[in-house]
């Protein structure tokens, strides 16, 4: 594989906090990944990873067994496909801490995010957790600690008592508890280097963060997902962190999962431009400086939210954007490079309506959900709040009365069928392809989030039709 790419080490982040992929589909994928430009995998676990003891209580449903986190390390392998395992040690903690036998760890007793960094238990239970995942990865070069978005820290009632105290700070909070979890990594696992994000330390002045050991610990990771990155400013940044003590850097770029919450399908030119404009910041800060990038693929914004993208609909995005690494630009070229990837005869018009549109691992999938996502809500409001028949002779006035014209019956219900009927059938296609990548759960998330409330307003036009159709009391009152 030609290597032209400044950045050497190019990962794809799984974000296992939602619909996490069964170890089959990962068999699938991972070829793939490394085809289009990869080498390493970054699995944020969250509750798939299977935690015993006292974490038992972490797993989720279908938390993977400790063989198939050894079969997802040997897949990696064959593949040559480094694996960074991430393991959240700050911030969304809300996995661990939404658990009443650990809610006193919170920073703030209301809200599941923060550990409080002031309690010995908390280091404890996070050494706990990264000796588990080590124990799953042994000779791990990485380990990814989180530390991103460590919201309301600073809040808790002893912090507020601690930073009362001179020359107490929030960002000397934050750099301590930093350390100390740094601190662990390597004293116990000597040739593993955490990775950190680099969010909270943005705005901690260059002497402060030099007069802490953090820089000394960690590979800091500087993410920003947005499609006009401030490549002036990255490029400041990145001075600064390297004045702090930081010998090496990593970029994180998306993929997916950072357009919006509820994203349902993925916008390849956000994603792409996003990741033109970290080469030019690769391009304007010192060679030896940035070791890598990670291609982040969220699949929730946290914990509690819903499902943004599902990972085989963001799979078209991810090749144009490792392909546009590695080759240095997005030309004619690479773009017909990454059509071939995929399967697909043209980038521009992949709706996947065809057979044999695409035929990468999962594509059966995308082809559904674009079906679902762009023209299932909108049919269902065209015939509900746009068929003069309907709104005409059928109004939400009507309906509660179960009042109607016989005749509307036959311009409305043969309608209502068909459309029901054809939505029916491709929602248990999708149904049944989702059960072959998914567990049952993401499944029946998915479909209730984006498929059922559109089905239930069709079903509920038909129940009320045929309520209205019926032998009725005669009131003696005009509609």
């Amino acid at each position: 594989m030609s290597d032209s790419s400044p950045f050497k080490m190019r990962l794809v982040h799984l974000d296992l906090k939602g619909a996490p992929p069964k170890v089959c589909y990962l068999s699938e994928i991972f070829p793939l990944f490394r085809a289009l430009g990869a080498n390493g995998v970054l699995i944020e676990y969250e509750d798939m990873f299977p935690y015993e003891g006292h974490l038992r209580l972490l797993r989720a449903k279908h938390a993977y067994s400790p063989s198939e986190i050894k079969e997802i390390l040997h897949l990696a392998t064959l593949n040559e496909l480094e694996v960074i395992p991430l393991v959240q040690t700050f911030g969304h903690m809300e996995f661990v801490l939404k658990h009443e036998a650990l809610a006193h760890l919170r920073e703030v007793a209301r809200f599941p995010n923060t550990l409080n960094p002031h309690k010995e238990e908390s280091l404890a239970l996070v050494r706990t957790m990264i000796d588990q995942v080590m124990e799953l990865h042994p000779g791990a070069r990485w380990l990814h600690v989180g530390c991103d978005e460590v919201y309301y820290l600073g809040e808790g009632e002893t912090s507020r008592q601690w930073l009362q105290q001179e020359p107490n700070s929030k960002a000397k909070l934050c750099l301590s508890h930093m350390e100390a979890v740094a601190s662990h990594v390597r004293a116990r696992y000597p040739t593993t280097t955490p990775l950190m994000w680099d969010d909270m330390l943005r705005d901690i002045p260059e002497d402060q963060l030099s007069g802490s050991r953090v820089p000394q610990l960690v590979e800091l990771v500087l993410w920003d997902y947005g499609a006009d990155l401030d490549i002036h400013g990255k490029a400041l940044l990145v001075e600064k962190y390297r004045k702090s003590g930081f010998s090496w850097l990593w970029a994180a770029s998306a993929f997916k999962g950072a357009t919006g919450v509820n994203q349902s399908l993925t916008p390849i030119e956000h994603h792409l431009r996003n990741h033109l404009q970290w080469l030019q910041v690769a391009g304007s800060v010192p060679a030896d400086t940035l070791r890598g990038i990670i291609l982040t693929g969220w699949q929730r914004y946290d914990h509690f939210s819903v499902l943004c993208e599902l990972l085989p609909v963001g799979i078209p995005s991810l090749a144009v954007c490792l392909q546009a690494l590695l080759h240095g630009d997005f030309a004619e070229n690479v773009k017909a490079r990454v059509e071939n990837f995929l399967g697909v005869s043209s980038l521009e018009e992949m709706d996947f309506r065809s057979e044999g549109a695409g035929s990468f691992p999962g594509s059966d999938i995308l082809a559904l959900i674009i079906q679902i996502s762009l023209h299932l809500c909108s049919s269902v409001d065209a015939l509900l709040e746009r068929d003069r028949y309907v709104t005409g002779w059928f109004s939400p006035y009507h309906r509660r009365r179960k009042l109607i014209h016989p005749v509307m019956i036959e311009h409305i219900q043969p309608q209502a069928l068909s459309l029901l009927a054809r939505w029916n059938t491709l929602a248990g296609e999708l149904e049944a392809a989702l059960q072959r990548v998914f567990y049952p759960d993401t499944v029946e998330e998915w479909l209730e989030e984006n498929v059922h409330p559109s089905l239930r307003r069709l079903q509920a036009l038909l129940q009320d039709l045929g309520e209205a159709a019926g032998p009725r009391q005669d009131s003696g009152q005009d509609p």
